[in-house]
């Protein structure tokens, strides 16, 4: 069975004080609750990684970077490479994130140097696909999430996909307040857990985590978190408020 994750994005938000703040409250909050089955990762600007996973190494918790160099070392000026992650405590690193694609112009190529790059170091991966609103309009919207995956972990091999996790984010509902319904979530989850089986075998199929991001709130998250296919998420505006960002981990109390 896929183990139940639920990771929060903190993008590029909270300063150094307040990131203290909310990871203490959430962590208090937490921690008189019955064991969660669910893991639970935070996704932290780069300058946190290594006070917060320090914060962090008594506790059930874990700390991503959001994005690394496809480079393991060299003359790349303010890009900060996986080995660096591995060394300063992340366990986790976020590659293929839309807004990356969108903004930074990542293709297929280089995120798949990036998941290199990360498994050389230690580090797992939680690889980002989904489709825009004009692709779903279209109805391309499973070629289209098909072609990422195959894109850039068609090279990785069965070993190598024990520690890839996959989030699925329209990139519709990501910052809208709109969100997937469980139906729509579902279908794309079982899409790509059908990819995998084809590409990697039932094992992997069957233990592959895949998260669901886009929205996701206090409200939905059960709903979203029931569907067969959906092993929890990745969870972005909801993770900067203490109080809701528990009250979706607790969905799997």
């Amino acid at each position: 069975m896929a183990q139940k994750i639920v990771a929060a994005n903190w993008k590029m938000n909270l300063n150094f004080q307040e990131a203290n703040t909310l990871i203490s409250e959430v962590t208090n909050i937490l921690k008189d609750e019955k064991r969660n089955t669910a893991e639970v990762i935070f996704a932290v600007p780069f300058v946190y990684v290594y006070h917060l996973s320090n914060f962090l190494k008594t506790q059930p918790f874990a700390v991503a970077a959001q994005n690394c160099s496809e480079h393991e070392k060299g003359a790349y000026t303010g890009e900060i490479s996986a080995q660096m992650l591995a060394s300063v405590g992340a366990k986790w690193v976020i590659v293929g994130h839309s807004e990356r694609r969108l903004y930074y112009h990542e293709t297929y190529r280089i995120i798949a140097e990036k998941i290199q790059r990360a498994l050389q170091a230690g580090l797992k991966v939680i690889f980002c696909c989904g489709e825009s609103l004009e692709i779903r309009n279209k109805n391309e919207h499973i070629a289209y999430v098909q072609n990422q995956l195959e894109g850039s972990l068609a090279e990785l091999s069965v070993e190598q996909m024990k520690n890839i996790v996959i989030a699925y984010e329209p990139v519709w509902a990501i910052g809208t307040g709109k969100n997937a319904t469980a139906e729509q979530a579902q279908e794309m989850h079982a899409v790509i857990r059908a990819y995998l089986k084809k590409k990697f075998g039932s094992e992997i199929a069957q233990n592959t985590s895949i998260l669901y991001g886009g929205s996701v709130n206090a409200q939905n998250a059960k709903s979203l978190f029931s569907c067969p296919d959906v092993d929890g998420g990745l969870v972005g505006g909801a993770s900067l408020k203490a109080r809701e960002f528990a009250e979706i981990v607790k969905v799997y109390n």
